[in-house]
């Protein structure tokens, strides 16, 4: 598919960005923090829609970002999960997305700003957005007006911080949607190797090594690191959406198949052509605006109506 040239010139940027991690992620020596902020620049490309108020907060003890539309219904709420592989990304690169996800679902988006790998290997993000969610319900916040949704590995998130929830004894949310979910650190999907070479952003190569520096010699297989492998009985409403040119392609089907056999209502949704988390270009792809559309169609079916 040939893509529009704004959106190549974004897609391009974005590759660009990624790939001056993978000398560091080989252990050269390098700067963390400027790669970080350069990628977060090319992330901050994809404009704020109007509309919304960008503030900090604090999620019990967890730095984050709340974005609130000018019209709010009553007690919705969103977590998002922002992606980047455990090792990049904050939600100072999201504010469109998040922007897009508020006015939707006229909700207020909590963003947590989780501790990155390799400083802090798994399961520090986990622990993170875990304590932000643990931070909603204390707020008083309903469970069951809350919603999570979260990409890449924010998306395996979307599924691992549910697990965590339940195992802790919390009141769980009411729906999620996993967006290109980086479901299996195994990486054992046949579209690790199919898909190769036509995903435009993401390479087997690459993940391998972000991989690595997130788990630091945990499992691959470790169900808190690859949802595939997870106890997920109980989990609410899941959906998940990927591209179908993605190298995930095979392991996000796989986690909608893992959701399904163990009674977890879920949604799969693969949309051909598409990359990996093609909601971020909504302003400029429609395929993005109308992924994001069906999100809130998922999601809004299942929020309490109370």
């Amino acid at each position: 598919m040939a893509f529009s040239p704004i959106v190549q010139e974004r897609i391009d940027a974005w590759n660009e960005a990624s790939a001056s991690f993978g000398p560091l992620l080989l252990g050269a020596e390098g700067d963390w923090q400027a790669a970080r902020a350069h990628y977060l620049d090319v992330l901050s490309a994809h404009p704020t829609p109007e509309g919304v108020t960008i503030s900090p907060t604090d999620m019990g003890g967890v730095p984050a970002t709340v974005v609130t539309p000018d019209e709010v219904e009553s007690g919705r709420t969103l977590l998002y999960i922002h992606g980047g592989g455990y090792i990049a990304g904050s939600p100072a690169g999201y504010h469109g997305l998040a922007g897009h996800f508020a006015k939707l679902l006229k909700a207020v988006v909590y963003m947590p700003d989780y501790r990155l790998a390799p400083e802090h290997p798994f399961p520090a993000a986990i622990d993170d957005t875990l304590a932000s969610y643990k931070w909603l319900l204390e707020q008083g916040n309903r469970a069951d007006r809350i919603m999570f949704a979260g990409d890449s590995a924010g998306g395996a998130m979307v599924v691992t911080v549910m697990v965590a929830a339940r195992d802790a004894g919390l009141a769980l949310p009411a729906a999620g949607v996993a967006i290109s979910p980086w479901a299996n650190l195994e990486h054992t999907g046949a579209s690790m190797t199919t898909r190769e070479g036509i995903d435009p952003t993401v390479s087997l190569a690459g993940l391998d090594l972000m991989a690595a520096a997130f788990l630091q010699g945990a499992s691959k297989a470790h169900p808190a690191a690859s949802p595939v492998f997870a106890n997920v009985a109980g989990l609410p409403p899941i959906l998940v959406q990927i591209g179908e040119s993605e190298v995930m392609l095979s392991d996000a089907i796989r986690l909608a198949a893992h959701l399904g056999e163990q009674k977890v209502r879920v949604s799969l949704e693969v949309w051909p052509e598409m990359f990996h988390v093609w909601h971020m270009f909504a302003s400029i792809l429609p395929e993005g605006a109308q992924a994001l559309q069906s999100a809130r169609t998922f999601l809004e079916a299942s929020l309490s109506q109370e």
